[in-house]
C-alpha cells in the first residue's frame, strides 16, 4: 500500500470520526455514509467504522440486526491505553509504581480518594 492510499484512508477516518462525534447519537453505518461530503460506498464506511472501534475511537451498540456507533469519551479512551499498556508489561507492580511517580502532586490525592472509593464499591480486591 503506497503513501497516497494512507494519507486517503486517514482522511476518510477523520471525516467518518468527525461525523460520529458531531451527530451526538449513536449512528448506523448508512446514517453516517448520508453525513459525509463524499459518495461513498456503504462497504467502504463500515470498514473505516469497524477500523475506528478497533482503534478505540468508537464503540458501537445493537440496534436491531445491525450496529450504532459513537464516540468514545476521552478519559475512557485514555483508560483503555493505560489498561492495555499495563497489560502489555512484565511486572505490573513495576509499572504502577513508576506511573505513580509521575504523577502530579495534586493528583495524588484524587487518586487515593478514587481508590478509597473503588474498594468501597467493590471494585478492588
Amino acid at each position: 500500500m503506497g503513501a497516497g492510499s494512507r494519507r486517503e484512508r486517514g482522511e476518510l477516518e477523520g471525516e467518518v470520526l468527525m461525523a460520529v462525534r458531531s451527530a451526538g447519537r449513536p449512528l448506523a453505518p448508512g446514517a453516517v455514509r448520508d453525513l459525509l461530503a463524499r459518495d461513498l460506498a456503504y462497504t467502504t464506511v463500515m470498514t473505516i467504522l469497524v477500523r475506528l472501534q478497533g482503534k478505540g475511537l468508537l464503540s458501537r451498540e445493537r440496534t436491531g440486526r445491525a450496529f450504532a456507533y459513537r464516540p468514545v469519551e476521552p478519559a475512557t479512551r485514555t483508560a483503555m491505553l493505560m489498561r492495555k499498556a499495563l497489560d502489555a508489561g512484565d511486572d505490573r507492580e513495576a509499572a504502577l509504581a513508576r506511573f505513580v511517580e509521575h504523577l502530579e502532586p495534586d493528583d495524588l490525592p484524587r487518586l487515593r480518594q478514587l481508590l478509597s472509593d473503588a474498594e468501597e464499591a467493590g471494585q478492588c480486591s
